[in-house]
């Protein structure tokens, strides 16, 4: 494989949203990590911080079809899939997609819907594909979801179910910029100006040819024990009531692997996985008396006591 060329993607991309979003190389990264994955995103912060903006910028630069969904609680599942209706010039019932037919959906406050309407995006997100009146339509490729939640206003929302939360990739959070890159922001014209200006960088086929590659990344079997000995360790701790699913170690050994490629490299070193593994694995455990809040941290904590591998690379 010809890691030069998962480099010359990544820094398009990254160049390019950071047209907008300043300062977050980073979190870009990993949400290009997410989609190189086929993964989906998680993107907890409080308002006004440029969640949304970074989804928009990501996805005029990779030029996928994008559309955004504003939860609420009057949203209906088939305002997200689409409905049959019937045409009365040809009397027959025809499919009309709903915005969820798109390659980019970004779900603004998920936990604004109510869990009928969260539960709609399951099959969509795990299966890719969707099931109306007996019929299953599948979704363009690539696809993802990005959905943005408020952590810190409960009122009016509605808790997404564990099984949901667990198929996002990762769950990330933007923060707060300094102080010289807030200054530039604040002085410089609107984000969604700039947001139209915005062109696409990659094409699909260079999308394509990479997620399939990103297998082909090695993986030493020290490194997959250390993977594995971070997925145990959740699972026997007291503090932790729910330990990490399979489902969260195959996102922990995957994501590494794009890590290691946007890094340069064809091979996955242990420090690849701690870089990813709070952001992959913190919201995929449950505690009575860690809150969600504090789980990056958890893990963060739990890394430390587990003996990292030597490798001969």
């Amino acid at each position: 494989m010809d890691v030069s060329l998962f480099k010359s993607y990544r820094d398009r991309v990254i160049t390019n949203c950071e047209k907008v979003i300043l300062g977050k190389e980073e979190m870009i990264e990993r949400v290009l990590i997410c989609f190189l994955c086929s993964g989906h995103i998680l993107l907890e912060d409080v308002p006004g911080t440029g969640k949304t903006m970074l989804l928009r910028s990501f996805a005029k630069s990779v030029g996928g079809d994008f559309r955004r969904v504003q939860f609420t609680p009057d949203l209906l599942p088939s305002d997200l899939t689409g409905i049959n209706f019937y045409n009365m010039k040809t009397q027959e019932f025809e499919f009309r997609p709903g915005p969820l037919f798109a390659q980019i959906v970004l779900a603004d406050e998920i936990n604004r819907a109510t869990p009928r309407t969260q539960a709609s995006l399951l099959e969509a997100m795990e299966e890719r594909q969707v099931s109306i009146d007996g019929v299953t339509y599948p979704m363009q490729e690539p696809f993802m979801v990005m959905a943005t939640e408020n952590p810190l206003e409960n009122y009016g929302t509605f808790p997404l179910p564990e099984a949901q939360v667990d198929r996002f990739f990762m769950r990330l959070s933007l923060g707060y910029m300094s102080r010289e890159d807030e200054l530039a922001v604040i002085s410089r014209k609107p984000a969604a100006a700039i947001v139209q200006e915005l062109d696409c960088v990659v094409t699909d086929e260079e999308t394509q040819e990479l997620k399939e590659q990103i297998s082909q990344v090695h993986v030493a079997d020290e490194v997959a024990e250390y993977i594995m000995d971070i997925i145990v360790a959740t699972r026997n701790d007291e503090r932790i009531s729910n330990g990490v699913s399979t489902r969260g170690g195959i996102a922990l050994y995957r994501a590494s692997q794009a890590h290691a490629a946007l890094k340069g490299r064809d091979y996955v070193i242990p420090e690849d996985v701690r870089d990813l593994a709070p952001c992959v694995l913190a919201h995929r455990i449950g505690s009575s008396t860690t809150s969600r809040k504090d789980s990056e941290a958890y893990i963060s904590e739990l890394l430390k006591n587990i003996k990292v591998p030597l490798e001969n690379l």
